[in-house]
């Protein structure tokens, strides 16, 4: 199975835009973790994420604004 993680942050515009791309693909039963920056930094640390958003696929992080069918490129689906 595929971990993908979803760094994101309330204040990020990106991250809002991208939220909508994140629940449709959870929705179609993609294993996705969204979390917080500001509310988990101790794991953002630990994922060495530097800025948002930020998807973690599979250990390699992918920064910046993606669309759904980037997404699914990237998590090979």
């Amino acid at each position: 199975m595929v971990n993908i993680k979803f760094f994101n942050a309330k204040w990020c515009g990106p991250c809002k835009q991208m939220k909508p791309h994140i629940d449709q693909l959870i929705s179609e039963g993609y294993s996705i973790q969204t979390i917080d920056i500001d509310e988990q930094p101790d794991l953002a640390k630990q994922y060495n994420v530097r800025s948002v958003p930020t998807l973690v696929v599979n250990g390699n992080s992918l920064v910046g604004y993606r669309d759904k069918s980037q997404i699914q490129e990237a998590v090979g689906k």
